[in-house]
C-alpha cells in the first residue's frame, strides 16, 4: 500500500477496496468526511472525462477536435492526480484540527501555543477544500471539451463526469464555508471567491448539456 501524502505512514484511502472505503465514509468516525468525498467525486469525474477525451473517435473526425481533446485530456489527468491526493490531504487536515484542539491549555504559554496551532490547522483545513474546488473546475472545463468534441456515443459519460465534478465542487465549497469564521476579516473575500467558483462551475456543467 502507498503512503498518504506528506510522509504519513497511514495507507492512502484510495488503497482501500471500494466497499471498504464506502464503509469508512459511512462510519461515525470524523474522517474521512465530506471534504474527502468531494475530492473523490471530482477524481471520479476526471476519470470519466479523461476516458472520453482519450477515445480515438471524435465528434466529426476533424484534426482540430483531436487537438482540443488532447489538451482537455491533459487537464483532466492533471486534475485527477491532484484530486486523488486531496482525498487523503483533506482527512489529514481535519485530523490536524482535532489534534490542535486537544493540546494542553494549563499555562499561558500552552494556551498561546494551542491558539496558534488551531489557527494554522483551520487555515489548512480551508486551503485543502478550496484547492479541491479549483481542481473540480478544471475537470469541468475539460468536460465541456469532451462533450463538444468527443465521441457522440460517450455524451452521457462526459456529462456524468461533469455531474461528478460539479458535486465535488459544491461539496468542497461547503467545507470551505464551514471553516470560515464570521469575525475573521479574511472570510469575506474567500466567501466571494467561493460564490464565483460555484457560478462558474454551474455554467461549465450546463455547457456540457447536463440537465440541471
Amino acid at each position: 500500500m502507498s503512503a498518504a501524502p506528506g510522509g504519513d505512514t497511514h495507507p492512502s484511502l484510495l488503497d482501500l477496496r471500494v466497499r471498504d472505503l464506502l464503509d469508512r465514509f459511512a462510519s461515525t468516525d470524523p474522517t474521512p468526511g465530506g471534504g474527502s468525498a468531494a475530492a473523490l467525486s471530482g477524481a471520479t469525474g476526471a476519470a470519466l472525462v479523461a476516458m472520453v477525451c482519450a477515445m480515438p473517435k471524435t465528434r466529426t473526425g476533424a484534426a482540430e477536435e483531436r487537438g482540443r481533446l488532447d489538451t482537455a485530456l491533459g487537464r483532466a489527468r492533471e486534475a485527477s492526480s491532484r484530486l486523488r491526493s486531496l482525498v487523503d490531504e483533506d482527512s489529514a487536515a481535519f485530523d490536524a484540527v482535532m489534534a490542535a484542539f486537544r493540546l494542553p491549555k494549563g499555562s499561558d504559554e500552552e494556551k498561546a501555543a494551542r491558539r496558534q496551532a488551531i489557527a494554522a490547522a483551520n487555515a489548512r483545513a480551508t486551503e485543502v477544500p478550496l484547492e479541491t474546488a479549483e481542481q473540480c473546475l478544471e475537470v469541468l472545463a475539460a468536460a465541456v471539451e469532451a462533450a463538444a468534441h468527443g465521441n457522440p456515443n460517450a455524451q452521457s459519460d462526459a456529462r456524468t463526469g461533469a455531474a461528478a465534478a460539479l458535486a465535488g465542487l459544491m461539496g468542497a465549497l461547503e467545507n470551505v464555508r464551514i471553516n470560515l469564521r464570521a469575525d475573521d476579516p479574511a472570510s469575506a473575500p474567500l466567501l466571494a471567491r467561493a460564490e464565483a467558483m460555484l457560478r462558474e462551475g454551474r455554467a461549465r456543467a450546463a455547457a456540457t448539456g447536463l440537465g440541471l
